[in-house]
């Protein structure tokens, strides 16, 4: 985080509430495409697309070398997500499991599994993958 030297006029969680309004105001998901663009550079828009894209991966219980050859997202990557899965504000969970009821018919009680455990590959699964 770098350092002001100024004051900002608006606090730094009252700048962050309107962020989130705003969000919240966005009807389409055009809207939403149109607002990232203006609001993030494409660095910042990759970053959040590999953190969202690994999240249902994680739910499945994939371990991480499997989310990673599906995704090209980085081992260290997974290992936030998954730490925010299970230790975060639930945010990720909470909006997986609304995308995943907007996707498909609502069964049983719509829980959504934890993530799991980091996988620990050994050297020869390393190795024998490395050769394929």
């Amino acid at each position: 985080m770098k350092r002001r030297h100024l004051q900002p006029e608006i606090d730094s969680k009252r700048a962050e509430r309107s962020l989130c309004e705003a969000l919240l105001a966005l009807r389409s998901v055009e809207e939403a495409q149109a607002f990232l663009d203006d609001l993030c550079t494409p660095a910042e828009r990759e970053a959040m697309r590999d953190r969202w894209s690994v999240v249902p991966h994680l739910i499945a219980g994939e371990p991480y070398w499997q989310i990673h050859d599906a995704t090209a997202v980085s081992i260290t990557t997974i290992g936030r997500v998954a730490r925010c899965l299970e230790q975060g504000a639930g945010g990720y969970a909470l909006i997986a499991q609304r995308t995943q009821a907007k996707a498909r018919p609502a069964r049983g009680n719509g829980a959504v599994r934890k993530a799991a455990a980091p996988s620990r590959r050994s050297a020869g699964t390393t190795a024998r993958r490395a050769g394929s």
